[in-house]
């Protein structure tokens, strides 16, 4: 296993990585709208998912991937009618690439935020199809 980290990208704020490589998988954490200096990002939840893409965008840049390496996403929202709004933000990062993902609505989120996301993704160039 390998430690994926970043500047670009918030730091962990508790006992992990910001994403692991393993077995040609890169697994990311549930990356919020923290920008890198740990800030939170007040605003909406457009706003807040915009900045939660840029987070894993550069996660996944610093383990040479990117959203079109990526095969499965789990989003988490504090409030599922915030679905639609998010989706529009998800597919202007994915453009055409659809991975697999689940959506779930759950009680809270660190730091009070409206949304998370996290993902899986093919590591690298280190495969073929």
């Amino acid at each position: 296993m390998k430690e994926i980290a970043t500047k670009e990208a918030p730091q962990a704020i508790g006992p992990y990585s910001q994403a692991i490589e393993a077995n040609g998988f890169i697994f990311t954490s549930g990356q919020i709208a923290l920008t890198p200096e740990g800030t939170l990002v007040e605003g909406d939840v457009v706003t807040q998912a915009h900045q939660v893409m840029k987070n894993l965008y550069y996660v996944l840049e610093a383990a040479g991937a990117h959203f079109n390496d990526v095969v499965k996403t789990t989003i988490f929202l504090a409030d599922m009618n915030d679905f639609e709004k998010v989706n529009e933000v998800y597919a202007h990062y994915f453009g055409l690439h659809k991975p697999a993902r689940s959506t779930v609505a759950v009680k809270t989120l660190p730091k009070n935020v409206l949304v998370e996301i996290e993902c899986i993704a093919l590591g690298g160039a280190n495969y073929t199809f």
